[in-house]
């Protein structure tokens, strides 16, 4: 009777608390911080969630620009905000994976300022060098890398980016001697891997694939454990590099201590929003994945990508100022 007693007085609390995160409705505008510049994937994607949500919620949700300092000017005003549901951070790992390894003196704490409220999709990265390059696959890639006295040259859209970082753990997995060219940018790396002044480079589907597509670029490999969705006929290096995946996933946040009564309401309305066909066919079209589930869910994967990155970045003796 006492087991009795208490299961039914669990489930009782369950269902308070889900009828209290669907009665939560916010009493004013809402805000989406994106700590990147207005035009990037990242402002494109919060801005496609803000429009439905605001709908859902019955309030506007406006998308508020706070680029700079890696993620760190933006997340550390999501970070000061009251925890009232009215304001949410528009998260790459930066904010919470990359940022704890890369830089020394955090204004933030990555994970004691924020509360888990949705994962939103997953970017997986092209492996990609020029049309008539010597290596007609990963392991043709590899092999070259270990023959070559000088190893290989790998471009990036700078130090930390996604494509450095992903290029760096691909190094040290299959062993190989990489020489690091930074750019300014997507764009001039790209322009240097198609004009063979540097080997090859792995950054964003989105971004890589039109290029591929015209025969501007070959790809070798896609970098998701699974073939990616908007190229399903790319194997993923991980079939012959075992072990390697990576894909870049934004997520939103809530500040600390927001209730979660408040976080559910907003996750329950977001999970709808992703499995909408308006947001599922816009996302195909930028070659990204959805990912939707629960906070827990988010909690978790946001720290299995930092115990996973940390040795990484270490290895390397990756640092940002």
């Amino acid at each position: 009777m006492q087991r009795r007693t208490l299961l039914l007085a669990g489930a009782g609390l369950v269902a308070s608390s889900a009828a209290r995160a669907q009665s939560w409705a916010p009493s004013r505008p809402m805000r989406m911080v994106v700590p990147f510049a207005p035009g990037g994937a990242a402002d494109t994607v919060g801005r496609l969630l803000a429009e439905p949500l605001g709908t859902s919620l019955g309030q506007p949700v406006t998308v508020e620009n706070r680029p700079g300092g890696g993620t760190t000017i933006g997340a550390l005003a999501v970070a000061r905000a009251a925890p009232d549901g009215l304001t949410l951070l528009y998260a790459t790992p930066n904010v919470q994976i990359l940022n704890p390894h890369l830089m020394r003196n955090l204004s933030y704490d990555p994970q004691a300022d924020f509360t888990p409220v949705i994962a939103i999709l997953r970017a997986p990265k092209l492996l990609v060098v020029r049309p008539d390059f010597p290596a007609q696959d990963v392991a043709g890639l590899i092999a070259l890398g270990k023959r070559q006295a000088n190893g290989l040259t790998y471009a990036s859209a700078g130090v930390a980016s996604s494509g450095h970082l992903a290029s760096a753990m691909f190094g040290q997995m299959a062993g190989l001697e990489l020489l690091h060219i930074p750019f300014r940018g997507t764009a001039p790396a790209t322009q240097d891997v198609m004009a063979g002044r540097v080997d090859f480079m792995m950054d964003n589907i989105a971004t890589l694939l039109p290029l591929v597509r015209d025969g501007q670029l070959r790809a070798l490999g896609v970098s998701t454990a699974d073939p990616a969705v908007a190229a399903p006929e790319l194997p993923p290096i991980g079939r012959t590099l075992p072990g390697f995946h990576d894909a870049s996933f934004n997520y939103l946040l809530a500040p600390a201590r927001t209730p979660p009564e408040i976080t559910g309401r907003l996750n329950a309305a977001l999970n709808e929003i992703l499995e909408s066909d308006a947001l599922t066919r816009r996302f195909a079209l930028m070659g990204i994945e959805k990912l939707g589930g629960t906070p827990q869910a988010l909690e978790a994967m946001v720290k299995e990508e930092y115990d996973r990155w940390g040795p990484v970045i270490e290895r390397g003796g990756i640092r940002l100022q």
